[in-house]
């Protein structure tokens, strides 16, 4: 979003109620269509363009692509016009194009009349005379550079990734639907006519959007509790003059036709971190112990003891009780108790941070219990996204190696529920967590009623939160253990020996 839009929405937001409605009394239907509130007075910005806005710039741009800009408020389609979007290649060369807008996707589109120079760097320009559907102009012009290639693109876009994957089976109901594309795409083509959802024939309401960044098109039902459950549903994509079309016009060459069935329980959202999300390692009211001299974190560590019981670290600041064997570096900064160099404002920050660590841990905690597919044992499986509850109160990972597979699907988040431990690893035989089909660290949590152990040599995955602690490693191993997310306990301390923490 353009930083001069992104600083008035939040001012607008706090405004009072009685404000608020005077404002939305100026006539006419003057709310955000997503916020809710008013946007009298608000200049609309610019939020998306093909090709994307960037530094470098983009380049080997089809000659024949046409120029995609996306605003963040509805717009007056009238002052859309080749004189307010302009294209020039190279800069100084007006390139004579055509304008048109789509109301539905808030997006204009330049379509040059000839095939675009090669191998020239053009200008883009949308000027102050782009207005908003209340007249309101852009604050200043919004121009932006790319490059073109050698010639036109005459190549059909295809799908890379649809998901659900086709034939998936048992998919939580708040799941969206997407595809992914080879090529940026036209965003105006990629709407509810051109991406359907189906049950048994009958369409599903549903909303349309078109990621630019990540070539992405995405079905949301309508229904606040997703798509209906244990059903069998078909999402097509069209193809062909009226289907899904890339930025020089060429469209799908065939339907892309999935289909998935559905299980009976939302999707498990990622639980908010709060303050404590900036910390790598946090030692509840023990401290955090570092043995060894390879041990580097990524983001802060923190806890509500003294700062002597911090040992082994040192940030950009302050050293904690290093010795030649004992050295860990701490790439954000250090919070603890005095004495120095403790203070009231570190320790309050690392008191916040325990408080908004047991708030995720008791949010965990508080979710439905799930499935335990290996009776404890969770090496050698491959895991959907869902919740899993140890039924013997205890999880480990020491048979093989986790797989967590999002099937396509980035923000799917894993939780694992254990009443008391969690292993990782046994000794002189490491084990790891690995992530497949777009699956991110920072969704995966592990709620641990007692303590969690990491096993030199290993490779976790996730925000771990234990009361009794986290210990990674063993003193005097020399194998490196990584840890992509956070080891945070509770009350008792976090011990690390040549641990490598990256904060996700």
């Amino acid at each position: 979003m353009n930083p001069s839009f992104a600083f008035l929405r939040p001012t607008i937001r706090w405004m009072p109620a009685l404000a608020l409605a005077a404002l939305a009394g100026c006539g006419g239907n003057n709310l955000d269509p997503i916020l809710g509130t008013p946007t009298v007075g608000i200049a609309p910005t610019v939020t998306v363009t093909q090709p994307a806005a960037s530094t470098p710039i983009v380049t080997g741009v089809a000659t024949n692509s046409r120029v995609f800009a996306t605003f963040s408020k509805p717009m007056n389609a009238a002052s859309l016009t080749p004189a307010s979007f302009t294209l020039a290649c190279p800069a100084g060369a007006p390139v004579t194009a055509s304008v048109g807008y789509d109301a539905t996707t808030r997006t204009a589109t330049l379509t040059p009349a000839s095939a675009l120079p090669t191998n020239t760097t053009c200008v883009a320009t949308v000027t102050t005379a782009a207005q908003d559907s209340q007249g309101f102009a852009l604050a200043a012009n919004y121009a932006w550079s790319f490059s073109t290639g050698a010639g036109g693109d005459v190549t059909a876009p295809t799908t890379l990734l649809v998901t659900p994957g086709n034939g998936a089976t048992g998919v939580c109901l708040t799941r969206e639907a997407s595809a992914t594309f080879s090529e940026p795409m036209d965003p105006a083509s990629v709407n509810v006519s051109t991406f359907t959802v189906t049950d048994n024939g009958t369409p599903v309401a549903g909303t349309v959007s078109y990621d630019a960044a990540s070539r992405t098109a995405r079905f949301v039902p309508t229904s606040a509790t997703g798509f209906l459950p244990s059903k069998a549903f078909v999402a097509s994509i069209k193809s062909g003059a009226t289907g899904v079309k890339d930025l020089a016009g060429n469209a799908l060459a065939a339907d892309r036709v999935f289909g998935f069935t559905t299980g009976t329980t939302p999707c498990v959202a990622a639980v908010d971190l709060r303050s404590a999300a900036s910390y790598g390692a946090f030692g509840g009211n023990a401290g955090v112990t570092n043995q060894g001299i390879n041990t580097v974190i990524g983001g802060n560590v923190g806890s509500t003891a003294a700062c002597t019981l911090i040992t082994g670290l040192h940030d950009a600041a302050n050293v904690y009780t290093e010795t030649p064997l004992n050295i860990g570096a701490v790439g954000g900064s250090i919070a603890c108790g005095p004495p120095a160099p403790g203070t009231t404002t570190t320790l309050a920050a690392a008191t916040q941070a325990r408080a908004d660590a047991q708030t995720a841990y008791s949010a965990l905690a508080a979710l439905p219990p799930g499935t335990d597919p290996g009776a404890g044992q969770l090496g050698g499986l491959v895991l959907a996204p869902r919740v899993y509850t140890s039924a013997g109160g205890t999880f480990a990972i020491t048979s093989g190696n986790l797989t967590l597979d999002a099937q396509g699907d980035s923000n799917a988040v894993w939780v694992f529920q254990s009443a008391s431990a969690l292993t990782v690893g046994l000794t002189a035989t490491p084990r790891s967590v690995l992530l497949i089909n777009g699956a991110q660290a920072k969704n995966v949590f592990w709620q641990v009623g007692s303590a969690a152990r990491i096993e030199d040599g290993s490779t976790m995955v996730g925000t771990i939160i234990a009361p009794a602690g986290v210990t990674v490693s063993t003193s005097g191993q020399l194998a490196q253990t990584t840890l992509t997310g956070r080891a945070i306990g509770l009350t008792a301390s976090v011990t690390l020996v040549n641990t490598t923490i990256v904060a996700p």
